[in-house]
């Protein structure tokens, strides 16, 4: 038995075959919707270790300047950002 890994894209299995099994060979697909090793929900001791860490973090306190330079920053980032919206698809319609 082998076992192959690949992704669905536009609703189809496009997998790579294997270069010792011929061409015509039926094959069997079984598809495994099992959530992976740490990734369900958190155990309840994990979210209290997780709670209370958080509460150990201290405010982020900025001066008047930091935050100033901060809020310009973001501003200059969003106006380029609007500017540019458009460049990076301008010739897929084309």
């Amino acid at each position: 038995m082998k076992t192959i890994k690949t992704t669905i894209r536009n609703r189809r299995i496009d997998a790579p075959a294997p270069s010792d099994i011929p061409d015509g060979t039926e094959v069997l697909l079984t598809i495994d919707t099992a959530v992976a090793d740490g990734d369900g929900p958190l155990p309840p001791e994990e979210i209290a270790r997780v709670l209370a860490a958080m509460q150990k973090i201290e405010p982020f306190d900025w001066s008047d300047e930091e935050r100033s330079a901060a809020d310009a920053w973001e501003k200059k980032v969003n106006d380029y950002t609007i500017a540019n919206l458009d460049k990076g698809i301008e010739d897929v319609f084309r």
